[in-house]
């Protein structure tokens, strides 16, 4: 063959080859250490590539098409256009290996019927372009994860939970230095079923995934206010890294907590619901004042609308990944919200609340919560099906000079029933000499100006059946969630402001999740977007966030920090007396010389750890171009929030 004929004949076959290949996907690398370990996912020869063409993440690989953990669109990788690309994506152990997929979907694939969380339709898999052949897996022997700490009934104990993948025998071994692990305690273990859910998704295909097993180990005879170190895991399986906490101390002459509502997590990917990029920030944020703490004991109290999981379990460990570096050196307490429990068959719902107790939880029923946790007490309610009873429904503990109490909203609070007898012999044996102040917590609020009428019927019941009790015995403070913003009341009784003595109302819930009703309209003109603030609100903000506590034996000083600036903007002082001092936005010296605040950013080193990951990884999730539809995340404001200022509600739709 000659020459002319030859050059002409290699390029056709080489426009051919070209023409021939198919799309490929590949990812690296395939063995990871730790949860919050990135992959890269890179793929290439995606022909006419388009920017409804989507990446899905599957656990176990070999899960259905439609049944993902997440997705994201490929125009989120720049030079996409070219037909190849790469996305760097964090991944979280969930005991079960990974794959990837590529699918192409169409506009006139768009099925509006089949929809996210915010009415978005999800992507379609009828048109497979690529499968990664290897899997992407955990390591063995790296040690257990999802570490998280609580206090118990006993003063000198320190409980310690933590998920791993089998059933083994596992301990908690601890010292006063660290890798002198003078002691060592057997952990129990638990786990629950896909039986064991109420409802769908969580007893689904779509939303259950094994959930691992569940341990639960309890270092005993500790030392007052002492600094001591940890591991958990097993010689044949591996230990975890060391960490470290400062144990109570009931005597103490000061208490330090963190304390929100509403926080959820973040994911680094779309998925069948939202989640809540902003608890990033407030995670680092405490991550920050946690580095000033010294050898001082402090905790955190979460109070309800934990993970924001609703059915799709992955997100639980996403969750528990999100707060571990917090949680394995501090004790983290909850109370039990709507989305960790409501469902359609739930055995209490009075008919006043059948439009208040729904689908919230997903069909978890309070099963994941019941078992991740353990809090003090041994309160509980059964469930009236297969699942096990529900349980961290009330408890009280003192740490320092106050006295804590939590309370359950979604289960029976009146009078007579078994939790309402608890608050009250509760709050009636405060020893006010040892414990000057007392901290109420429960979930859905007493009260708030904002316009939520879905819950008012629940409101008035809380004032009717409870607020007695905590006028009667002086509670200093009650803090609430479920509304996803900060609002804080004058000293307050049926609505009316009053001296000193009477509790502090503050709604706390504003530390991830961005649903969010309007406030209250005027009366006379209900359709006019004013919202008048009642003179019993004293500060309402809609900045995301979360609240310090600092109390002496003299004074309870509560505070406000905003995520966008971490800083403080809304300070109250309450005096052992009962007086109340109000309003303002800074705070002492004492708590400045604390937690170190001026005007540091968030710590590198710890506060990196799994969570910086997420920020590099999925600070920004990108759902593509719908024809008809406004794709996407809401992208947050950034807001001043000057006393009595008014605020543009991110979403109204629900709590």
């Amino acid at each position: 063959m000659n020459r002319a004929i030859l050059i002409p004949f290699l390029f056709s076959s080489l426009l051919a080859g070209v023409a021939l290949a198919k799309p490929s996907i590949s990812v690296t690398p395939t063995l990871l250490n730790r949860s919050g370990d990135v992959v890269t996912v890179f793929w290439s020869n995606v022909d006419s590539p388009s920017n409804l063409d989507w990446v899905g993440i599957y656990s176990p690989p070999d899960s259905r098409p439609d049944h993902f953990i997440g997705y994201k669109f490929l125009s989120s990788s720049p030079g996409w256009e070219s037909g190849s690309g790469s996305l760097s994506i964090p991944i979280t152990n969930l005991r079960s290996n990974y794959s990837f997929r590529i699918f192409r979907w169409t506009e006139d694939e768009i099925n509006v019927k089949r929809q996210d969380h915010d009415q978005n339709p999800l992507p379609g898999t009828k048109h497979l372009l690529a499968e990664s052949e290897k899997v992407v897996g955990f390591g063995s022997r790296k040690g257990p994860e999802q570490i998280h700490l609580a206090f118990t009934d006993a003063v000198d104990e320190m409980r310690v939970m933590f998920v791993v993948g089998d059933g083994e025998a596992r301990k908690v071994r601890w010292g006063e230095e660290d890798g002198q692990w003078s002691h060592d305690a057997a952990a129990r273990v638990a786990r629950y079923e896909r039986e064991d859910m109420c409802d769908s998704p969580a007893n689904s295909s779509v939303g259950w995934r094994d959930p691992g097993w569940i341990y639960d180990g309890v270092m005993k005879n500790l030392k007052k206010g002492f600094r001591y170190y940890y591991q958990v895991g097993s010689d044949s399986k591996g230990w975890s890294a060391t960490q470290t906490f400062v144990s109570r101390d009931e005597d103490a002459n000061e208490t330090i907590a963190f304390l929100f509502g509403d926080m959820g997590t973040s994911a680094p990917y779309a998925t069948f619901i939202r989640t809540q990029s902003e608890s990033i920030s407030t995670v680092n944020w405490i991550l920050r004042d946690m580095e000033s703490l010294g050898d001082k004991p402090a905790f955190v109290s979460h109070i309800g609308d934990i993970s924001y999981a609703r059915g799709y379990s992955w997100i639980w460990d996403h969750f528990f990944t999100q707060i571990e570096p917090i949680a394995s050196k501090l004790a983290y307490h909850v109370c039990i919200g709507n989305h960790e429990y409501d469902w359609p068959a739930q055995p209490w719902k009075p008919d006043w609340a059948s439009g208040t107790y729904g689908t919230d939880g997903g069909g978890e029923c309070g099963v994941p919560y019941s078992l991740k946790f353990n809090m003090p007490g041994n309160s509980s309610e059964p469930t009236g099906m297969r699942a096990p009873p529900t349980r961290n429904l009330y408890y009280s503990f003192d740490l320092g000079t106050i006295h804590f109490v939590y309370i359950s909203t979604e289960t029976n609070f009146l009078r007579g029933s078994q939790q309402y007898k608890f608050i009250k012999k509760d709050l009636e044996s405060v020893n006010r000499t040892k414990t000057p102040f007392v901290v109420f917590q429960g979930h859905r609020p007493m009260y708030t100006t904002s316009n939520e009428v879905r819950d008012a019927p629940m409101r008035q019941k809380l004032q009717e059946h409870l607020e007695p009790l905590l006028v009667s015995n002086n509670v200093t403070m009650a803090l609430w969630g479920h509304v996803h913003r900060y609002e804080r009341f004058c000293p307050m009784n049926n609505f009316t402001c009053g001296e000193k003595g009477l509790p502090v109302h503050v709604v706390i819930g504003m530390a991830g999740q961005d649903w969010q009703p309007t406030w209250e309209p005027r009366p006379e003109h209900p359709d006019m977007p004013v919202f008048p603030q009642p003179e019993r609100s004293l500060y309402r903000g809609g900045e995301f966030g979360y609240t310090r506590l600092f109390a002496t034996r003299e004074k309870l000083t509560l505070y406000y920090v905003g995520n966008h600036d971490g800083q403080v903007h809304d300070t109250v002082e309450i005096l052992a007396s009962g007086e109340v001092i109000s309003g303002n936005d800074g705070q002492s010296d004492a708590m400045k010389d604390l937690v170190g605040m001026g005007s540091k950013a968030p710590a590198a080193g710890a506060g990196e750890f799994t969570v910086s990951k997420y920020v590099k990884g999925a600070s920004i999730l990108v759902l593509g171009a719908f024809i008809g539809y406004i794709v996407g995340f809401i992208s947050h404001a950034r807001k001043q929030n000057p006393p009595k200022a008014e605020w543009t509600p991110v979403k109204s739709e629900e709590t």
